[in-house]
C-alpha cells in the first residue's frame, strides 16, 4: 500500500494520523508541497463542510493520488456545542486580556476554561469530533468520522498532543489525551477512530 497522503500542515494531526496509521501497518505522509499552496478558507457550518472543501482543493494538486483531509474539534453541549468547527480559532474570536502573549492553544484553553468556570462537574462532559473527506483528483469519494466523549479539567494536565487535549480527561482512561502516547492516543481518539473507519473502507475497495 502506497503513503496515504494527509493535507495537514498541523504537526500535532500529522503525529495524531501517524500514530493511527502504525496500528494498522499502513504509512502515511503529508501532501508534498503543502506549504507552497494556499490555505483554504475553512468557513463551513460543519466539520464535514470543511474537510470536504479541503480535500476537494488540494486533491486537485496531487492528480491520481488520494488525499485525506481532516476537520475535527471540541464540542461542549454546555457551551451549546462551542468551540465547535471554531476550535483552533476560538480564542482569536474574542480577544482577552493577556492571550496575546500565549500560543494559540493556550489562549484557547484559557478562554474554554473562563466560559465553564461556572458549570457544574456533572455538566462538563465534551467530546472530540473528527471528519475525514476523501478526495482524488478534485472529486470527494467519501467521508468517515470519529468520535471520543470526556470531561473537561479545571486545570490542563500531561504535556503530550495539542489543542484541548490537556483539558480532555477520559474518566475510562483515567488520563488526559495529553497523557497518552501518540500510539495509545491513537487507539482512543476521535481522528484514530475516523481513520480506522477509512482503512477498514479502503481494504475493501480494490479501485481505489
Amino acid at each position: 500500500m502506497d503513503p496515504i497522503l494527509i493535507a495537514t500542515s498541523n504537526p500535532g494531526k500529522l503525529s495524531d494520523f501517524t500514530g493511527a496509521a502504525a496500528a494498522f501497518g499502513v504509512q502515511v505522509a503529508a501532501l508534498p508541497g503543502l506549504a507552497d499552496l494556499p490555505e483554504v478558507a475553512e468557513d463551513g457550518d460543519s466539520f464535514a463542510a470543511n474537510a470536504r472543501k479541503k480535500a476537494a482543493f488540494y486533491s486537485r494538486h496531487a492528480r491520481g493520488s488520494l488525499v485525506l483531509a481532516d476537520d475535527s474539534g471540541l464540542e461542549v453541549p454546555a457551551l451549546n456545542n462551542r468551540p465547535g468547527v471554531r476550535s483552533a480559532r476560538y480564542a482569536a474570536d474574542l480577544p482577552h486580556p493577556g492571550d496575546s502573549e500565549l500560543s494559540a492553544d493556550e489562549a484557547n484553553n484559557r478562554r474554554l476554561l473562563r466560559e465553564l468556570a461556572a458549570v457544574p462537574e456533572a455538566e462538563r462532559k465534551a467530546r472530540f469530533v473528527c471528519v475525514l473527506a476523501l478526495a482524488r483528483n478534485g472529486e470527494i469519494i467519501r467521508t468517515f468520522s470519529g468520535e471520543i466523549h470526556g470531561m473537561i479539567l479545571h486545570a490542563p494536565r500531561g504535556t503530550h498532543g495539542f489543542g484541548y487535549d490537556p483539558l480532555f480527561f477520559v474518566p475510562e482512561l483515567g488520563q488526559t489525551t495529553a497523557e497518552l502516547t501518540p500510539e495509545k492516543k491513537a487507539l482512543v481518539s476521535h481522528r484514530g477512530a475516523a481513520f480506522k473507519e477509512f482503512l477498514e473502507w479502503y481494504r475493501q475497495e480494490p479501485s481505489a
